[in-house]
């Protein structure tokens, strides 16, 4: 009911960003800004303040083992993507990049704030950092079929990783930052989830929506996305002897809709962007009933 609530805040929200676009009030190069400023500022905050905990040798064994299962499950996406799209045509590369890479960011960080609070965004935000790595270099692979050594380094040199290297190191050296300054990070921290899904409904406004619900290549990539990689995650670590926030974090991010940067790779390596919005409107709308269902079969397992 929890993860459903959410969901329904978050479709709500949405809802406002799609309105908020029809009647103008946002355009698509505000939609842009806003996309910005939220994966630029906003979510970098985030993770900044959810490390402001106090030091606890079981919160850094939980951030360990994120990271081991964040690596795990998005290598496992990878080559569920490639089973399961065969196809050598064009599209075949926006149609794994929606199936191994979500939105963890934009949806992921509020679901879990929303269910596990604190410190189930301290372990998302580990999920984040393994998840820019792999986009900045396999996912450029996939769209431009090569990989520079600007590309890796620029990997690392990313806003949400940066911040998480920052939020990481103040909580291993229990720093904690001042009162008033923390305060003003968490009022802008409050802005995450309302941000990014009013951008989010922004950008599903510039697509046919109802066009694309009637393709049912999406659905089969949906399909993927939205269940076959999330169940095929929980398979893995659900019986594994590891703190059950950190499984649903994991499998939470796992279950996010197609990321929205799938958009942004396709304009900047000349794919076709419209397919790519389409996956991204399709997936997000159909989350809204696979997520409760996905998390409420993960909590009855765990």
């Amino acid at each position: 009911m929890v993860v459903l609530n959410q969901v329904i805040i978050m479709a709500l929200l949405i809802l406002t960003g799609i309105i908020c676009f029809k009647m103008k009030i946002i355009t698509k190069e505000s939609t842009q800004s806003l996309s910005s400023l939220v994966l630029m500022v906003i979510n970098p905050i985030v993770i900044i303040v959810s490390y402001q905990v106090p030091f606890e040798k079981r919160l850094l064994k939980g951030i360990l083992w994120a990271l081991l299962l964040s690596l795990v499950s998005i290598v496992a996406a990878i080559i569920i993507s490639y089973i399961m799209i065969r196809k050598k045509y064009d599209r075949a590369a926006l149609e794994r990049f929606a199936s191994i890479y979500s939105n963890c960011g934009f949806m992921g960080i509020p679901l879990v704030n929303g269910l596990y609070g604190a410190e189930g965004v301290l372990y998302i935000t580990t999920f984040l950092a393994v998840f820019n790595i792999f986009v900045w270099t396999h996912g450029v692979y996939m769209m431009e079929g090569k990989v520079s050594r600007t590309m890796a380094i620029k990997a690392v040199k990313t806003p949400a990783i940066i911040a998480t290297v920052i939020g990481f190191l103040l909580f291993i050296l229990k720093i904690h930052i001042p009162d008033l300054l923390l305060t003003t990070l968490t009022y802008l921290d409050g802005m995450n989830t309302p941000l990014a899904m009013i951008a989010a409904g922004a950008t599903i406004a510039q697509t046919s929506i109802l066009k694309a619900l009637k393709n049912p290549r999406l659905y089969y990539v949906s399909l993927i996305k939205l269940i076959v990689v999330p169940l095929a995650a929980m398979a893995m670590f659900c019986f594994l002897p590891i703190d059950n926030m950190v499984v649903g974090t994991v499998i939470l991010a796992s279950a996010c809709p197609a990321a929205a940067t799938g958009t942004l790779f396709a304009i900047r390596y000349n794919k076709d962007s419209l397919y790519a919005s389409e996956l991204f409107a399709v997936t997000t709308v159909l989350s809204i009933a696979t997520l409760p269902v996905i998390m409420s079969v993960t909590q009855k397992i765990l």
